[in-house]
């Protein structure tokens, strides 16, 4: 799955050979996205799945409606990717604006990421409004996991259970990882959080997991951009579950949001499993904490028509 914030739309992508393609039918151009009183461009940046798949629904991060570029709107919309021609209507809303931080409209929500509450629970998570262990119990409605989503502006982390009829609590703030976020990728078979940041911040990224002792998520590792890898513009960041794990390493995939070479998808590998403690803190200068490769050039076709893999970004001239 794949969103692009101008003009707004959702792709569903499916292997072709050792590439990615547009699906066929009604997917072969994807779909627009529209608030859901059916106006509006939805400026879609992240997108995430929950246990349940897409027939869960398709939960997409947006930081404002793009005929109202001045206004911020940061939201989170589940779409649901039926077989029904024309736009897809979001069928819930949460509306997080009030609560979170005020920011430009260009640097709003980034990233989103599901986390199960079974991952939560296990590990002790603290829930920030009662300073006691997070009790997925207290958040009727919620589903079975939180929402992570992230601000560009400072790459500050926040975890929201998604209740009905719009209700959005905020159960933790989390420590900014990086100096800015664009992207973030919960990998369930390990329990890692990744955060990715773009050329802003020199293709960082950096891996997060819940410490029992403190309940809290806390950064374990910060890496360099792979080895071979020029500077570019990574705003999307996906891995490969544990079945696709060969020698010791699974796929993941980056989008770059500038197309470099016309290029818009590329692939490397990650250890399969968690990163240890001693990866933590920050990379030497010109150096990396761990030197990771990029493998296959994946997409270039993709490059014109789709430009995204995760999600895709545009700031306005």
């Amino acid at each position: 799955w794949a969103v692009r914030n101008a003009p707004s739309t959702l792709f569903r992508l499916v292997p072709d050979g050792g590439s990615w393609r547009p699906d066929a039918g009604t997917w072969a151009d994807g779909r627009s996205l529209r608030f859901p009183d059916g106006t509006g461009q939805v400026d879609a940046e992240g997108v995430t799945l929950t246990a349940a798949g897409s027939a869960g629904g398709l939960y997409v991060a947006s930081e404002r409606d793009g005929d109202e570029q001045d206004e911020s709107r940061l939201s989170v919309l589940r779409f649901e990717p039926d077989d029904r021609r024309g736009a897809l209507v979001a069928a819930e809303e949460w509306d997080l604006t009030a609560d979170l931080p005020a920011v430009d409209p260009n640097l709003g929500l980034e990233s989103i990421a599901w986390v199960p509450d079974a991952y939560l629970v296990a590990n002790g998570f603290v829930d920030d409004r009662t300073g006691g262990r997070y009790d997925p119990a207290a958040y009727a409605g919620h589903g079975d996991g939180l929402f992570v989503v992230g601000l560009e502006d400072d790459g500050t982390l926040f975890a929201y259970a998604l209740g009905r009829e719009g209700r959005a609590t905020r159960v933790a703030t989390i420590a900014a990882p990086l100096p800015q976020v664009m992207e973030l990728a919960f990998d369930r078979d390990v329990g890692q959080l990744w955060a990715v940041c773009d050329d802003g911040c020199g293709g960082r990224h950096a891996v997060l997991r819940v410490d029992p002792a403190t309940g809290r998520f806390t950064v374990v590792g910060r890496f360099d951009r792979p080895s071979g890898m020029a500077n570019l513009a990574n705003e999307g960041f996906a891995v490969a579950p544990s079945t696709e794990c060969v020698d010791g390493s699974k796929p993941v995939h980056w989008a770059d949001d500038g197309e470099d070479a016309g290029v818009a998808v590329r692939r490397g590998d990650v250890p399969c499993g968690p990163l240890g403690d001693a990866s933590a803190g920050d990379a030497p200068d010109g150096g990396s904490v761990w030197t990771w490769a990029v493998g296959a050039v994946l997409a270039a076709a993709l490059a014109v028509g789709l430009g995204a893999f995760v999600r895709r970004r545009r700031r306005p001239a």
